[in-house]
């Protein structure tokens, strides 16, 4: 007896193509899909595609044709059942025992969706019916269009038995609708029922293959015919059936499919008002997880709907504590799933803004600064455990480590975790053990206490859209310059020295640099330091009694950075610099640093008129 569809279906919907072929042949991305020299026959040039969205793959030229069970069984030469086996052991599914009770209730399963389907319509139709005009109303004015509400066929579920009468008619039974979760059983009455969604706006919830599984529902405010008060939670959704599994479902993820494996960012948001927001601002790939906090198998399921080298969605998090938990817990639950080239990004919204509001209040560009401003798994990690540390004992700093590498270590993949491990140690380096902890004073010194509290690791101001929730010090790769040296150190000991500008200001207003990124950071730094009143006036700083405004490096820096100079900084400081430049060092004796500016000041100027001829 054969397998079911349904069961067939999922395990296509589940194993990506170019996963399993891309283990034996080598496939390169060409647009929506992948191409290579074709394994059933000897060719030079690429001729073999394979497209994950439809999932198969087709040789131009011998005409080879398949899906990825197809695949196993010609390429490896595997019987349909060991392919089979094979494929639903990579995606978590056991192959059910093909007898007439699997057969039976997989068939039921069938019979499921087409109910689901049956409901979706009569949802839709009541939303566009006359006496609920004002349902719809309210949708329009919450900025969702007419094509949009079409194309994630939003509805209303209307009190009454309009759905039960609507379904009977369909010749489906009471306890099919029960089973669907459409319906529960009344407890008070024996042999009564009653519909699970009554006076709510309708949001369809499909699986991978874009078949309805499950409904969220919105409670309509009271000036809309909502209850009065808080009687009634604002969303709830299906229970757990046999077609629909909350822990692994998201919201929208078939219909963002298309744009995921075009290369469009992945957006895990928190509700289905969001993802539709995004979705009308251009955000395709938006997608949300169903009433509860993101799951291992909902990131596993994203993960293989991505292209490969690209796997890493933005979790995107309100920026108030609530948010930072739950970005924290989530954190917490990629950890021990992590493998190669496997991973995901934060994000924070400002503390007064979900997706919906942002884009309404800002548009979208907005929104797009709060993904530019996206932080590493490392980096949030690394901020998650320096937060309410104070690191100014060693035994605070070595409690520090072991907590990262306790961390890392949950972390299954050997590979993975060797990295993270040997990051912790550089960063750890970097942060206590190579001078760059240094604290000095000077006209720059008082500033920070606006911006991130006592010490260098005091307290992170909160999340938003203009102070990303990512620390100053996050990596970037650098760039490698060698030939610029000289000037990069006069750029370092004036960013690490701020105090020294009343000195070199001049200088380093001459200063030519043949390097157009270099460049604008000089420029920028003079007119910064010239006027360090602005600093001040953003962040809210003060002048000192003697009418000076206060600032210090750090504040400088992060400034630049939150101005867009965040690579070009990283590039200032890579790791070449202070071996070459020992004195640049933050922390070092002012007579030693003005002494190594001078020098390499003149240094520079020498080799500028040898170069010119002058």
């Amino acid at each position: 007896m054969s397998l079911p569809k349904a069961f067939l279906d999922e395990v296509r919907a589940r194993v990506p193509v170019s996963d399993v072929i891309g283990r034996r042949i080598k496939l390169t991305r060409a647009g929506r899909e992948f191409k290579g020299c074709c394994p059933f026959h000897h060719e030079k040039t690429p001729s073999f595609y394979v497209n994950d969205q439809k999932g198969f793959y087709h040789c131009f030229g011998c005409g080879v044709h398949g899906d990825v069970i197809r695949f196993l069984t010609d390429h490896d030469n595997l019987g349909f059942m060991d392919a089979v086996e094979q494929l639903a052991n990579q995606a978590g599914l056991q192959v059910p025992k093909p007898s007439p009770e699997e057969q039976k209730k997989f068939q039921r399963q069938m019979s499921l969706y087409d109910l689901m389907e049956s409901a979706t319509k009569f949802y839709e139709a009541q939303l566009h019916r006359a006496e609920n005009k004002k349902i719809l109303e309210y949708l329009l004015t919450r900025g969702i269009s007419l094509e949009t509400i079409k194309s994630f066929r939003i509805g209303f579920s209307p009190d009454g038995d309009g759905l039960i009468n609507h379904l009977k008619k369909s010749n489906y039974k009471t306890e099919d609708m029960i089973e669907a979760g459409l319906f529960k059983a009344s407890e008070r009455n024996q042999g009564e029922t009653y519909p699970f969604f009554r006076s709510r706006v309708m949001f369809p919830v499909t699986d991978l293959q874009g078949r309805v599984v499950a409904f969220g529902g919105r409670v309509l405010p009271e000036s809309y015919g909502g209850p009065t008060g808080k009687s009634a939670p604002k969303y709830i959704n299906s229970p757990e059936t046999a077609i629909f599994h909350k822990g692994r479902n998201l919201y929208a993820l078939s219909r963002g499919r298309k744009a995921i494996g075009d290369g469009e960012t992945v957006i895990v948001v928190e509700g289905y008002m969001d993802v539709i927001a995004l979705a009308q601002a251009g955000f395709r790939a938006a997608v949300a997880p169903l009433g509860t906090a993101l799951t291992e198998t909902q990131v596993e399921e994203l993960w293989r709907v991505m292209p490969e080298g690209a796997r890493a969605p933005v979790l995107c998090f309100d920026g108030d504590t609530a948010g930072q938990r739950a970005a924290s817990r989530a954190l917490d639950r990629i950890l021990p799933i992590l493998k190669p080239d496997h991973s995901a990004r934060f994000a924070f919204l400002p503390p007064e803004h979900d997706p919906d509001s942002l884009i309404k209040d800002e548009g979208s560009s907005a929104m797009q600064r709060v993904l530019d401003n996206a932080i590493g798994l490392f980096d949030m990690l690394w901020q998650e455990e320096i937060k309410d540390r104070n690191l100014t004992q060693p035994e605070a700093k070595a409690g520090l480590r072991a907590s990262l590498v306790k961390k890392a270590r949950q972390i299954p993949d050997q590979t993975v975790q060797e990295f993270y491990i040997h990051q912790i140690n550089q960063k750890i380096n970097d942060e206590f053990l190579s001078g760059g902890s240094g604290q000095k004073g000077g006209a720059f010194g008082r500033l920070r206490d606006f911006v991130r509290g006592p010490g260098r690791f005091g307290k992170v101001q909160p999340p938003g859209l203009h102070t990303p929730y990512r620390p100053s010090s996050a990596q970037v790769q650098p760039v490698r310059t060698s030939r610029l040296l000289k000037e990069k150190t006069l750029l370092a000991v004036m960013l690490n020295y701020p105090e020294l500008f009343d000195e070199f200001g001049e200088k380093l207003g001459m200063l030519q640099i043949p390097n157009a990124d270099y460049d604008a950071l000089r420029q920028e730094l003079v007119r910064l330091l010239s006027h360090p009143e602005e600093i001040s006036q953003q962040i809210g700083g003060e002048a000192g009694p003697d009418g000076e405004i206060n600032l210090d490096d750090q504040v400088l820096k992060q400034h630049l950075s939150d101005l867009g100079y965040g690579k070009i900084l990283d590039a200032v400081f890579d790791r070449s610099l202070y071996l070459h430049a020992g004195f640049a060092k933050p922390g070092q004796p002012l007579d030693i640093v003005r002494q190594g500016w001078n020098e390499t000041w003149e240094r520079c100027q020498s080799r500028r008129q040898q170069e010119t001829g002058g």
